[in-house]
């Protein structure tokens, strides 16, 4: 979630009683130091850095996330062995972002504290062939003895009970963040993920890297049809985040876009998740 998962978004979610996370992937290390700044100024709550390693690949990045305090980092997109390790030992709790079992174990055997286990369904950088959460986190679960947070259709507490009888013990929400009233992303984004149904994403660059999954827009119609995307595909990003433009870019969105039906406070967000959440677990153990 480069240039949205900033301040503004990651300080309602950890207000809220989530955990906010500040993005790397956008590139921009010092703009990104000033978020975290920033952070501290908007909450006294935890919070944690994802860093995205496609994009990030400087090793210093240990020591960026070091020395601003951070304790608690997802690492994805990339190798578990190349920052676990020299982040472990900076006093960093250290979850690593997999899409198969395979990546499960390697980021075990990298010494990993957690996962992230994000099935195929969720919006952005995507395995070419991708595995359900509800098929994903029962496998990496009956194999991993570590904590698992699941990702990928996940917007409210009734998938939320989904993941947790699955063998998650928490979940990541993106695209219901990125159509939140706090997104600092254009309403017409918004307003798109509120108007679509469950077919409305496509999967681009099946047969290459990387690999997305996004919303549905002339543009991404027209990229679903090439084997490999053209130059230049990505497009004017700021355009799309900020200024509004849905064909500008690749509006990166998951497929829960079809079951989020309106623009919500984080803070309304995660009540009722947590709310529907104990009822549905509640109705649960009371039918059995």
């Amino acid at each position: 979630m480069g240039w949205i998962a900033r301040a503004r978004l990651a300080s309602a979610v950890s207000n809220a009683g989530g955990l906010g996370m500040i993005e790397t992937s956008s590139g921009l290390l010092d703009e990104v130091r000033a978020e975290i700044v920033k952070m501290r100024d908007l909450t006294d709550k935890p919070f944690g850095v994802n860093i995205a390693q496609l994009f990030v690949r400087d090793p210093s990045i240990v020591h960026f996330v070091a020395d601003q305090g951070v304790t608690f980092v997802t690492t994805s997109a990339g190798d578990p062995t190349k920052y676990t390790r020299a982040l472990k030992d900076a006093g960093v709790t250290v979850f690593h972002v997999v899409p198969t079992l395979a990546a499960a174990l390697k980021a075990v055997d990298a010494g990993v504290d957690g996962l992230v286990v994000e099935g195929g369904e969720g919006g952005g950088f995507k395995n070419p062939r991708e595995v359900s959460t509800m098929v994903l986190v029962p496998l990496i679960a009956s194999r991993v003895d570590l904590p698992i947070i699941a990702a990928g259709g996940i917007c409210d507490g009734r998938s939320m009970a989904a993941a947790f009888a699955l063998g998650a013990t928490g979940v990541q929400m993106g695209t219901r963040m990125v159509s939140a009233a706090e997104s600092p992303v254009h309403d017409n984004w918004k307003h798109a993920i509120v108007a679509a149904a469950e077919t409305d994403t496509v999967v681009l660059n099946r047969f290459s890297r990387p690999t997305l999954r996004a919303l549905r827009t002339d543009r991404t119609n027209r990229l679903e049809r090439q084997e490999e995307m053209e130059p230049g595909a990505f497009g004017a990003v700021l355009d799309l985040y900020f200024g509004g433009d849905l064909e500008a870019a690749i509006p990166l969105t998951g497929q829960v876009a079809g079951r989020i039906d309106a623009v919500m406070s984080v803070a309304d967000i995660i009540d009722d998740t947590v709310r529907e959440f104990r009822a549905v677990a509640a109705g649960l153990a009371a039918s059995c």
